[in-house]
């Protein structure tokens, strides 16, 4: 049955209205299990989500909203259950700079006073231009984990020094993937590549790859738009022509641009490795990133 878009909106602010009344407008508390006091927090994404549960251990209870790696993350529209749970979090961490304004529309219908927000774009120490996966980032990802940390112990001061160790916990665990990045550089530098959208380009930087894609094609493909006519052809080329070893594509950012690509790197018998913007099922953030690291040096030469 159709349901005018009015009648939606009028239905969703009813819902957040009583949300706010039953919330009491603004207080949230932490919950307990038994004697065990429990941060509950929501993650709008879901590799944020396992971040914390690996800092947080049994101290925190998690929900990730972006959970599904074969949705597009730009498509996502919010609920009345999200902001259910919104409401009841302690701490919210979302990407922020634009990729989850989502988010902010939920936090701005349910104020709380005592509620701590994290934005992982504002907490990274490294920016590509344009370009807002902080998370691709190793570096970024410890600060934003520091962060984190911080905010447990301001949360539940009593389990500080558990959340610390599993902070430093969590830090060596990153090794091996710096590792990884450095090996694929030593033996892999300079090699010509070519990227559907800007997500990897965090990575491929530090990997000493060289970028042919205009980035002009790969922006407009991350904002899902049209790539200019001339990037366009220029990447085609650069496929038909040989030019690039490997074809690096975001599966969730798909369009009849990008799988025309693929299909012709598939047809010239260029490898194709495959990223995503969420974490796969059953995965942790480190398995997810050492996974398409692995895949990545495969396609290289191994």
């Amino acid at each position: 049955m159709f349901v005018p878009k009015w009648a939606r909106f009028r239905s969703v602010l009813l819902s957040l209205t009583l949300l706010c009344l039953l919330s009491a407008c603004g207080n949230v508390s932490l919950a307990a299990q038994g004697n065990k006091r429990v941060v509950n927090v929501v993650a709008a994404e879901n590799f944020y989500g396992d971040i914390v549960k690996q800092l947080g251990g049994s101290h925190v209870a998690v929900t990730s909203i972006l959970s599904n790696p074969n949705v597009d993350p730009h498509e996502y529209q919010s609920s009345v259950q999200t902001s259910i749970e919104v409401s009841r979090a302690n701490l919210v961490i979302e990407n922020g700079d634009g990729y989850d304004d989502w988010m902010d529309k939920i936090l701005a219908a349910t104020p709380a006073s005592n509620r701590l927000l994290l934005s992982g774009y504002q907490l990274a120490p490294h920016h590509l231009p344009a370009n807002e996966h902080v998370w691709y980032s190793f570096t970024n990802v410890a600060a934003i984990a520091q962060a984190i940390t911080a905010d447990l112990k301001k949360l539940d001061p009593t389990d500080a020094a558990t959340f610390e160790h599993n902070l430093q916990t969590f830090t060596q665990s990153l090794q091996p993937l710096e590792k990884k990045v450095a090996t694929i550089k030593a033996k892999y530098q300079g090699t010509p590549v070519g990227l559907t959208e800007t997500i990897d380009l965090y990575q491929t930087q530090l990997e000493g790859l060289n970028v042919l894609t205009p980035f002009a094609f790969e922006k407009a493909i991350a904002e899902g738009n049209d790539p200019p006519a001339d990037t366009v052809i220029t990447t085609t080329d650069q496929v038909n022509q040989h030019q690039i070893k490997v074809l690096i594509y975001n599966k969730q950012t798909i369009t009849p641009v990008t799988t025309n690509l693929e299909n012709l790197a598939q047809a010239k018998h260029i490898p194709s490795v495959a990223v995503s913007e969420t974490m796969p099922t059953g995965q942790t953030y480190q398995s997810w990133m050492m996974d398409q690291l692995n895949a990545l040096q495969t396609a290289l030469g191994g």
